[in-house]
């Protein structure tokens, strides 16, 4: 039986979905097509009708979180304000705890140095993109000029995020999520003297 092309687009949308959130949740090497298929609630054998291969889906699945990622940085208030909106929305106890739902970098980054060269661009491609919307809130007439700052914020963010998801001792982790929300802000301060 033949599906059409709107099927077979929301088929392969529902594989990505279901990937990026398992991805983020137990890891590239930790989800296998036979779990990730049965998570979509379809056969192994419908997976080679999307994708060529794992590493073709990790690299959909990735451009589509980050893709996602950038859309939600949209909904932020304009300008530095919404900058440190996203700062706390991202280095929040919610975001930390629902690894699944948030960012693949902070959820994926050290597996995703381990990948194909086609997951590495679609990262790339999709980091740029969450990096260009930050940076255009921190200098709107000239966003390139905030490029770097951006980097570094971003890195900050990951890292903190990263650091207290391993973290056992709660209260500790929670003060490093609040730590981090000062020294990005301190970061960004320092740009504006």
């Amino acid at each position: 039986m033949r599906y059409g092309r709107e099927r077979k687009q929301a088929t392969r949308r529902r594989i990505i979905e279901t990937a990026g959130r398992r991805f983020k949740a137990g890891g590239i090497d930790g989800s296998g097509i036979a779990t990730l298929m049965a998570a979509a609630g379809l056969t192994n054998g419908a997976f080679y009708a999307h994708f060529d291969s794992k590493d073709d889906l990790v690299a959909a699945a990735v451009a589509d979180q980050l893709r996602e990622q950038c859309e939600i940085l949209g909904a932020a208030a304009p300008g530095r304000a919404g900058v440190e909106q996203i700062l706390r929305v991202y280095l929040s106890v919610q975001h930390r705890d629902s690894p699944e739902y948030g960012c693949p970098s902070a959820a994926l980054l050290d597996e995703i140095a381990r990948c194909a060269d086609a997951t590495k661009r679609a990262y790339t491609g999709g980091v740029l993109a969450v990096i260009d919307d930050i940076a255009a809130r921190l200098a709107p007439h000239d966003p390139q000029s905030a490029r770097v700052q951006t980097f570094s914020i971003y890195a900050l963010m990951v890292g903190t995020l990263q650091l207290s998801r391993a973290l056992a001792d709660q209260q500790l982790a929670d003060g490093v999520l609040e730590q981090g929300i000062q020294s990005a802000l301190t970061l960004l301060g320092a740009e504006d003297r």
